[in-house]
C-alpha cells in the first residue's frame, strides 16, 4: 500500500479512533464497577496510538520498535509482579517521573537532530521548521518534563519515607531560591530558543536549562510533607500531562497534544478535588509543610496527651459487632502499610454471614495517592458497591452500629467541624463519631499529620483496639467465628 497514502489518509483516522477509546477509557475508569474495562480501552488506544504514528512516519526501523516493545513489556510486568499494593502510590509518582523524562527526551532529541548534527548557524527560532513556536515548545517540554522527573522521584523517596521520613525538608530562604531558579529557567528559555547560535551555543544553553529544571523540580517537592503527597502526586501527573503535550508541538503530532493535554487536564481538576477534600489551597500545599514550622519536619510521630480514652480486646469488640445490624469500615493507610485489606474483607464476610450490613466509607485523602483504598480493597474483591464514597456515606454514620476505623486518623477527627484554630478546621471528614459504637485499630494514640489530638479517641462511644491492623483484624474474625 502506498507509503503517503498510510500517512496522510489512515494515521488521522486511526488517531480519531485512538483519541475516542482513550476518552471512553478515561470515563471508565471514573467509577470502580468500570474502571477495569476504561483501563482496558484506555490500553487500547495506546496501542493505535503507536499504530498510528508508526503509519505516519512511514520508514522506520521497525527493529528498534519491537526491542522497545519487548523491554517495555518486560519490565512492566516484573513491576507488576512485584510491587505490593502499599507500594503502588510510589510506582504511580516513579511512572509520572517516567512520562516527564519521557517527554524532556524527546525535545532534546529533536535539539540534537535538527539543530546540533545539521551544526546550525543560526538560533533555534531560525533553524526549526516551526520557528519561535517550536522553539518555546521544545524548552517547555524539557522545562516541564524534567522537573516532573526529579519532583516525580523526590515524592516517591518521601512517600517510601526514604527521604526524612517522609518529613518536609524546609531549607532557610527557599522561597527565594525558587524564584531565582525560576526566573533563570525563563531566562535560559529565552536564551536557547532565540539568542545561543551554533551547536556548542544551543548545546551549553538546552543542557543549562535541563540543570536547572531538575534542580528546581527537587526544591519544589522536598518542603512538601507526606500528608500532601496525594495531592502532590495529582499534580506530578497534570505536569506529565502538559509535558507530553508540548512534546506534541515538537514532534507535530496531533495525537499526542490530544491525549497530552487531556491527562494535564484531568490531573489538575483531581488535583483540586484534593485540595478541597483537605481543606487546604494549592499554593498552600506547595508553600510546604502541613502541620510544619520552618524549625523542621511534620508532627506524625508525636504521641498527644489524653484523659479519658477507654480500649477493649477482639472479644469484647466481637461481641459487639456480632450483634451489629449495620457495620461501617473505615479504612486509612494504616491497612496498606499492614497489608490486611483481604483480612478486612474475610471479617466483612462473617458479619454478613450474621446478618450485618457492611459498607465501606471512602475518604478522598485516604491512603497516600487518589483512589488508594478503591484500588487496595479492590485487590481483596471487595464488591464495588460497598465502596462508599464520603459525601454518599455521611449521612449513615448516625443509624450505623458500629464503626470500625481501620488505620485512619485525621480524617475522622471531629474537631475539623468545630474548632477554627485548628490546622484541619473546614476539611471535610468522615462522621465516624455519630455512630453508636466505633472501634478504632491503632498501634497507638500516635498523631496524624497534622500533629493534633484526635477528639474521637476521647469519646464515651469509642474504643481503642491497641495492635498491628492486620493480626488485630485477625483476632476479631477469629472471635466472631467462635460466636
Amino acid at each position: 500500500m502506498n507509503t503517503e497514502f498510510l500517512s496522510t489518509a489512515v494515521a488521522p483516522l486511526v488517531y480519531i479512533a485512538s483519541t475516542m477509546l482513550f476518552v471512553f477509557g478515561l470515563k471508565g475508569m471514573t467509577k470502580v464497577k468500570s474502571a477495569r474495562r476504561g483501563n482496558h480501552l484506555a490500553a487500547a488506544g495506546m496501542f493505535l496510538a503507536v499504530v498510528g504514528a508508526l503509519l505516519e512516519l512511514g520508514l522506520v526501523d521497525y527493529r528498534w520498535i519491537a526491542i522497545g516493545l519487548i523491554v517495555g513489556a518486560v519490565v512492566g510486568a516484573f513491576l507488576a509482579i512485584r510491587v505490593q499494593m502499599t507500594e503502588m502510590p510510589e510506582m504511580v509518582a516513579l511512572l509520572n517521573g517516567f512520562g516527564g523524562a519521557a517527554s524532556a527526551l524527546v525535545a532534546l532529541s529533536v535539539v540534537w537532530n535538527d539543530v546540533v548534527e545539521k551544526d546550525a548557524a543560526e538560533t533555534m527560532a531560525h533553524t526549526l521548521r516551526g520557528g519561535a513556536a517550536d522553539a518555546v515548545t521544545i524548552a517547555l517540554s524539557i522545562l516541564i518534563g524534567s522537573i516532573t522527573l526529579t519532583g516525580s522521584v523526590v515524592a516517591m523517596l518521601k512517600l517510601k519515607g526514604k527521604l526524612k521520613k517522609g518529613q518536609p525538608i524546609l531549607l532557610p530562604g527557599r522561597h527565594g531560591i525558587n524564584l531565582v531558579l525560576g526566573l533563570g529557567a525563563i531566562g535560559l528559555t529565552a536564551y536557547a530558543g532565540f539568542v545561543a547560535t551554533g551547536a556548542e551555543g544551543v548545546t551549553l544553553a538546552t543542557l543549562g536549562l535541563t540543570g536547572v529544571a531538575l534542580l528546581l523540580g527537587v526544591l519544589l517537592v522536598i518542603p512538601i510533607g507526606g500528608a500532601d503527597m496525594p495531592v502532590v502526586v495529582s499534580l506530578l501527573n497534570s505536569y506529565s500531562g502538559v509535558a507530553a503535550s508540548m512534546a506534541g508541538f515538537v514532534v507535530g503530532n496531533p495525537l499526542l497534544i490530544v491525549a497530552g493535554a487531556t491527562v494535564g487536564a484531568a490531573g489538575l481538576i483531581l488535583t483540586q478535588i484534593m485540595c478541597v477534600a483537605m481543606n487546604r489551597s494549592l499554593l498552600n500545599v506547595l508553600v510546604g509543610g502541613f502541620g510544619a514550622t520552618d524549625g523542621g519536619g511534620g508532627a506524625g510521630d508525636q504521641v498527644m496527651e489524653y484523659h479519658n480514652v477507654r480500649s477493649c480486646g477482639a472479644e469484647e469488640a466481637a461481641m459487639v459487632l456480632e450483634a451489629a445490624e449495620s457495620v461501617i469500615i473505615v479504612p486509612g493507610y494504616g491497612l496498606a502499610v499492614a497489608q490486611a485489606q483481604h483480612t478486612v474483607r474475610e471479617l466483612a464476610s462473617e458479619l454478613e454471614k450474621r446478618g450485618a450490613r457492611v459498607t465501606y466509607a471512602i475518604h478522598p485523602v485516604a491512603g497516600r495517592m487518589p483512589g488508594h483504598m478503591n484500588v487496595l480493597l479492590a485487590e481483596a474483591d471487595v464488591p464495588h458497591e460497598q465502596l462508599i464514597e464520603m459525601d454518599l456515606i455521611n449521612s449513615e454514620f448516625k443509624n450505623t452500629d458500629a464503626v470500625i476505623v481501620v488505620g485512619a486518623n485525621d480524617v475522622v477527627n471531629p474537631v475539623a467541624n468545630k474548632d477554627p484554630g485548628s490546622p484541619i478546621y473546614g476539611m471535610p471528614i468522615l462522621n465516624a463519631h455519630e455512630a453508636k459504637s466505633v472501634f478504632v485499630i491503632k498501634r497507638s494514640l500516635g498523631a496524624g499529620y497534622a500533629g493534633i489530638k484526635n477528639e474521637l479517641f476521647e469519646m464515651p462511644n469509642t474504643m481503642m483496639i491497641y495492635g498491628d491492623a492486620k493480626k488485630v483484624l485477625q483476632d476479631l474474625v477469629r472471635e466472631v467465628k467462635d460466636l
